[in-house]
């Protein structure tokens, strides 16, 4: 017997991929690489495409268009950081600037924006 929609059972979502939209990828990888030393570069062959993977998420740094340009524009993807002073002190150093906060959230915890070279945000949380 089919259920309905309403109590059907849904795989749990993560987040697989960002797409981030700059108007030079080639640029914006090398950035993101040295913003993100962790990350691991990969390519797609025959897409002549290479991207980050940091953990089991994608950077992909792609064209902005008249659809989508880059900039703060809505949402932020934040990523969990062990020290958060440490990795906002990297990212400025790469040439980031700081967007927002920081600001204490809960736990003693805290949590921050910057912005890339070309205005992207960029969320951090962590202690």
């Amino acid at each position: 017997m089919v259920q309905p929609p309403s109590r059907m059972k849904h795989p749990v979502a993560i987040v697989c991929a960002v797409m981030v939209h700059v108007p030079d990828t080639a640029a914006a990888l090398a950035w993101y690489r040295r913003a993100f030393p962790e990350a691991k570069v990969a390519r797609i062959e025959e897409d002549d495409f290479e991207y980050l993977q940091v953990g089991q998420v994608c950077i992909e740094l792609v064209n902005a268009d008249e659809k989508v340009g880059s900039g703060a524009a809505g949402s932020v993807v934040y990523w969990e950081v062990e020290d958060l002073d440490s990795r906002l002190r990297h990212l400025v150093a790469c040439g980031a600037t700081l967007y927002r906060g920081p600001i204490n959230i809960e736990n003693g915890r805290r949590m921050c924006q910057v912005q890339d070279p070309w205005r992207n945000c960029i969320g951090l949380r962590g202690k």
